[in-house]
């Protein structure tokens, strides 16, 4: 989208939604809300809650109005199949937590693998020499991808079916990336940073807990809402740095944010450093 483009397309007012199940807990509207009224953009964004079964329909039957969609869980697999076009951290993954219209159809972003990338330099995780993904699902895809992108070359994945992760150090053996596979009961090595993707609820027995924390290094969990998790009491009772995922929310909303704006998620937006530190504040305070 040229420059002149962006600035037409941010003086219409517009609407945008985060969609998934369940959806009450999302911070989303409340990040998005703030860069709007830092921006001086006149746009709308809510929730809703959108299941599997109901995403086709609720999709087709959008408004002209609506924009653009945030998409989080179950639905980033849905999403990545409905955009006409993709970009590439998408077509890495085979999902998309965000949709925006192009033309008459939409187009797909991952911006988890971008918002995750930032979190992890943010805690000095940045060049790190090994690294563990707990968990093996759509979300270990990405941490996988973030860890590329901030220059971690060596990592272990860390599953409770081993054969599960099969496919995910096939991805990182193909981008050139040093990939083992343990059992989440015997983890291999070291690492200096940890990245838990599993849910929130997931139940961990503690003495699996205590062994990935042993030897974990720094815990980044991808979870916000439920907080301490499983893995990061165990990190805490080891006496060792844990993280929620808040910072990983913050950082792909800015992306969302740039790509509603522009079209693009590599264009800053005007004055980025103010919007992302009133976001920052919206986050935390609530």
């Amino acid at each position: 989208m040229t420059t002149a483009a962006a600035d037409a397309a941010t003086t219409v007012a517009r609407r945008f939604e985060v969609w998934g199940s369940p959806i009450e807990h999302s911070k989303s509207p409340r990040l998005h809300a703030a860069a709007y009224d830092v921006l001086g953009l006149p746009w709308r964004y809510d929730r809703r809650r959108v299941d599997e079964g109901s995403f086709a329909h609720e999709l087709g039957g959008l408004p002209p109005e609506f924009h653009g969609l945030s998409l989080t869980m179950p639905l980033k697999t849905l999403a990545f199949a409905a955009g006409r076009e993709r970009d590439a951290a998408a077509e890495a993954t085979g999902a998309a937590n965000t949709l925006v219209r192009a033309g008459d159809g939409w187009a797909a972003f991952n911006t988890d693998v971008g918002g995750l990338a930032v979190a992890l330099r943010e805690i000095g995780a940045a060049g790190s020499a090994r690294a563990r993904i707990v968990g093996a699902g759509a979300t270990a895809t990405s941490a996988l991808l973030a860890l590329e992108r901030v220059g971690v070359g060596t990592v272990d994945i860390a599953a409770r079916r081993p054969a599960a992760a099969e496919p995910l150090r096939d991805l990182a053996e193909r981008r050139g990336m040093s990939a083992t596979i343990s059992p989440m009961s015997d983890p291999a090595g070291d690492a200096a940073v940890t990245i838990s993707t599993l849910a929130g609820d997931a139940v961990v027995d503690d003495d699996v807990a205590a062994r990935l924390a042993d030897r974990g290094g720094i815990l980044y969990d991808v979870v916000y809402g439920t907080w301490p998790t499983t893995l990061g009491a165990a990190w805490q009772r080891a006496g060792q740095a844990a993280e929620p995922g808040m910072t990983m929310l913050l950082h792909q909303a800015v992306l969302q944010i740039r790509i509603f704006a522009t079209g693009s998620p590599e264009d800053p937006l005007p004055d980025e450093h103010d919007v992302v530190a009133v976001m920052r504040r919206a986050l935390m305070g609530g």
